[in-house]
């Protein structure tokens, strides 16, 4: 939004199977999804600063699993009630195409058109595969135009490689839709088998824990989504009702407290869990977190419902979808400079027990500076194609939608 999570938007007010008004939105949820959206941008940029270089960030691809949950509960937050017509299942379809669909669009087109480039310009060649192969081929492309990519039709990460779960996701979103309209209230059946099935297929075929992507990521997604689904299933009205209780802030120092030490048990979790397998239980962790964080009760909520942080949940999707092409364009630049002045601003660095082209060789320092600067040039290019990409298309895809 995937992924995830960072594809939804409130749809329009509904009753959910309980009465509780569906679009209600959970703004600090929305906070959290831009902060992930960063932490996993931070995992793929290689530099040798402390930062990129700790445990933490190194586990943070866990981060795409808390879309994957924090969507689930959106989807089912919204439409538990709405897909009971095969009108309704069609409206559904098109409107999430519509979210995730153009940008990635978009994305490819620049990745396309810059292999191009290489094929002109023989300076951007540096020492990589040749244009249009590896991971760039065209095979490939048609693979990613189709959505594919996440769903084990490939086997490698290709063109923009977080795309995979974008496209787990959308077959995840149509086989909800499905499960919801054939099964109705007992679909949440559905959910746990999943919840429960999806882990232990990761445990007995995953040979990287829980960083699977293009092979089993479908499989990821519904795990994490099926748990999101389950809590809204059946919790969503109860912590809208406890939410309106806090509104007046009462317990906001316990709430707080708690907060806290959910931050802490997050950064722990994704400290020691993101090298073995203990990480295939991110998505119960995350979905702690979501529901504490729904309530809104304490003062660190307070903060990421600040503006700010607001924004920053708005441009979550977008910075999740061009924070690859940023970076690949910041690495051929900076290696362009390295090679007129040579100052060990780019080379060969060992990253995660990988030796991979990036930032700081010549100081950490470097490294730092260059990751300051990648989060800002990601954050400001986000905020174009959020502005005339995401809201434009989602806009003419709800119109289109409400002719069926």
């Amino acid at each position: 939004m995937t992924q995830a999570a960072l594809l939804n938007l409130a749809p329009a007010p509904a009753a959910t199977r309980t009465g509780t008004i569906a679009a209600e939105r959970f703004l600090v949820l929305d906070s959290w999804r831009g902060i992930c959206a960063l932490l996993v941008a931070l995992f793929h940029f290689p530099t040798t600063s402390m930062i990129s270089q700790s445990a933490f960030v190194g586990g943070s691809y866990l981060f795409v699993d808390f879309f994957f949950v924090l969507s689930g509960f959106v989807i089912a937050s919204s439409y538990s009630s709405r897909l009971s017509a095969q009108d309704d299942l069609a409206r559904f379809a098109l409107v999430r195409f519509g979210r995730i669909y153009p940008l990635h669009l978009l994305m490819l087109a620049a990745f396309v058109a810059f292999e191009a480039l290489r094929l002109v310009l023989p300076a951007l060649h540096g020492t990589g595969a040749a244009p249009f192969s590896g991971g760039f081929d065209v095979k490939s492309l048609f693979a990613n135009l189709l959505l594919l990519q996440g769903m084990g039709v490939e086997n490698h990460l290709t063109w923009n490689a977080p795309s995979w779960s974008i496209s787990a996701e959308f077959f995840t979103y149509l086989l909800f839709a499905g499960v919801v309209f054939a099964t109705g209230q007992r679909a949440w059946i559905w959910f746990v088998a999943a919840a429960v099935t999806a882990p232990l297929f990761l445990l007995a075929f995953s040979n990287r824990h829980m960083d699977v992507s293009f092979d089993f990521g479908f499989i990821r997604c519904l795990y994490g989504f099926s748990l999101g689904a389950l809590l809204a299933w059946f919790q969503h009205d109860s912590i809208a009702e406890a939410r309106q209780a806090l509104g007046g802030g009462a317990g906001r120092i316990a709430w707080t407290i708690a907060e806290l030490a959910m931050i802490a048990l997050i950064g722990l979790f994704v400290s020691i869990a993101g090298a073995n397998d203990a990480g295939i239980a991110a998505p119960f962790v995350f979905a702690l977190a979501l529901y504490l964080f729904a309530h809104e009760g304490g003062w660190i909520s307070v903060l990421l419902r600040s503006r700010p942080m607001l924004l920053l949940g708005s441009l979550s999707y977008s910075i999740y979808m061009v924070h690859i092409f940023v970076q690949a364009r910041m690495i051929n630049v900076g290696g362009l400079i390295e090679r007129k002045l040579g100052h060990g601003i780019v080379g060969d660095v060992v990253l995660r027990g990988d030796t991979v082209t990036g930032f700081g060789v010549g100081s950490p320092w470097i490294g730092f500076a260059a990751m300051v600067a990648m989060l800002i040039a990601v954050v400001v290019a986000s905020w174009f194609t959020w502005r005339f990409v995401e809201m434009p298309a989602l806009a003419w895809f709800r119109r289109l939608a409400k002719r069926i």
